[in-house]
């Protein structure tokens, strides 16, 4: 299922649009036993009731595909009967309508969904006609078939916090009473999935609120289906992988920016590309560029590959999941610091060369006279002018006296024996 799809069923879910025909739930207390049962034909709820459901179907709808919508495939062993695939497909059937069945599932999530508290299960049928879309995304008013799901919702119900409030009847503010309040969904799914914009019973769309905290017991256990990490779960594992494999000290942890740039690059130079089409994947001969050309041993190369095929296997993830992109923005401020600093310090050491060599310059310039001066001890007049000069020296009588005349221009400068001489 990509965005679109998600986005397609969730615009659905309006007063004036929403097709539910039933829903149907139980309230789970800690022990795990069933306080009560709900079943209601969802069009007929107040409206009070009916929005506050409609928003908590709308959650399980929530959130960036890969890391809070996970597509789950079904195993074949899951697809046979007595597989849970074909249970959920006789549930769908039933319409919600089979006790029986209601009851079975709400007990498979009862003893595959680990939670401490009270918890609401609700599951929602509907059936949507899914109207042909023109190459321009116009809709027909023709069906190309009727999708038929249900959405299930896990509620945690915990209690509101303490507090005071006004009590009406008694005219004083005392302590508020505390009522078990429905939270937004922690966990939920769509089956079948909705692919293509088309019915795809070999998969389900399962919805987590924490992208650190998936519940892959009720993954494998309840729905049967092959446990997928998420985005953030994937990062997390790289970057243990890896910060194992190099240490802790700083170095390694400069190691280890340099390997998420090249990683962040490899998207780029792919994003570039005429030819991209699908994400990056992380593949061996991919790591094993990245982490040569990131300056990693091969010894540590050797450990991350082996890690990496473990914690991952054939699931191999998409190189955008394993980028840290505030680690990155850290990192990049952190060089801009670093260069700025260096510029300063370059500029700092040019200037004091500067002032080093104005303070020599008096005694340079004299040193060049006595040796001018010893070299050549009949002149008593020594001049030293740029080439362009030269052909402009001429000689003048001035009050009787013959003079040397060196014309200057009003933006020109003269210096006698190392002294600035303003004209």
């Amino acid at each position: 299922m990509t965005k679109k799809d998600v986005m397609e069923l969730k615009r659905r879910l309006k007063k004036n649009e929403c097709t539910f025909t039933r829903m149907c739930g139980c309230y789970v207390d800690s022990e795990k036993n069933i306080v009560l049962h709900i079943s209601e034909t969802f069009l007929n709820l107040e409206d009070e009731e009916f929005y506050k459901y409609l928003e908590i179907a709308k959650k399980t709808l929530s959130g960036t595909v890969g890391n809070n919508l996970l597509e789950l495939d079904f195993p074949f062993e899951e697809e046979i009967n007595g597989g849970r695939q074909q249970s959920l497909l006789a549930l769908k059937e039933s319409k919600l309508k089979n006790e029986e069945l209601l009851n079975s599932f709400y007990q498979l999530v009862i003893d595959h969904y680990n939670y401490a508290g009270n918890y609401l299960i609700l599951v929602f049928h509907d059936a949507y006609d899914v109207m042909t879309k023109t190459s321009d995304n116009q809709k027909l008013d023709e069906s190309e078939e009727v999708y038929e799901y249900l959405l299930c919702a896990i509620c945690p119900v915990t209690l509101s916090k303490p507090g005071l409030g006004y009590r009406q009847d008694e005219n004083r503010i005392a302590p508020r009473i505390r009522d078990w309040v429905v939270d937004v969904p922690e966990t939920g799914f769509i089956f079948p999935a909705f692919t293509d914009r088309s019915t795809d019973i070999h998969s389900l769309m399962y919805y987590t609120k924490n992208a650190k905290d998936t519940h892959p017991e009720f993954m494998e256990g309840g729905l049967g289906c092959t446990c997928k990490q998420t985005a953030t779960e994937q990062k997390e594992t790289f970057k243990t992988i890896v910060r194992n494999a190099l240490g802790d000290d700083e170095q390694n942890e400069h190691l280890f920016m340099e390997i998420q740039e090249n990683l962040s690059n490899l998207i780029d130079e792919e994003e570039d590309s005429d030819s991209k089409k699908d994400p990056v994947i992380l593949t061996t001969d991919t790591i094993q560029n990245v982490l040569k050309e990131s300056g990693v041993s091969e010894e540590a190369t050797a450990k991350i590959e082996r890690h990496c095929q473990e914690k991952f296997g054939e699931a191999l993830p998409v190189i955008e999941n394993l980028i840290d992109n505030k680690a990155l923005e850290v990192h990049a401020q952190k060089k801009k610091e670093a260069e700025l600093f260096q510029k300063v310090q370059v500029l700092q050491q040019m200037l004091d060369e500067k002032a080093d060599i104005e303070k020599e310059e008096p005694k340079d310039m004299e040193s060049q006279l006595e040796a001018i001066s010893e070299a050549h001890p009949n002149f008593d007049v020594i001049l030293r002018v740029k080439p362009e000069k030269v052909s402009q020296i001429s000689s003048q009588m001035i009050d009787g006296k013959k003079c040397i005349v060196i014309p200057l221009d009003e933006d020109e400068q003269a210096n006698v024996n190392g002294i600035d001489t303003i004209l």
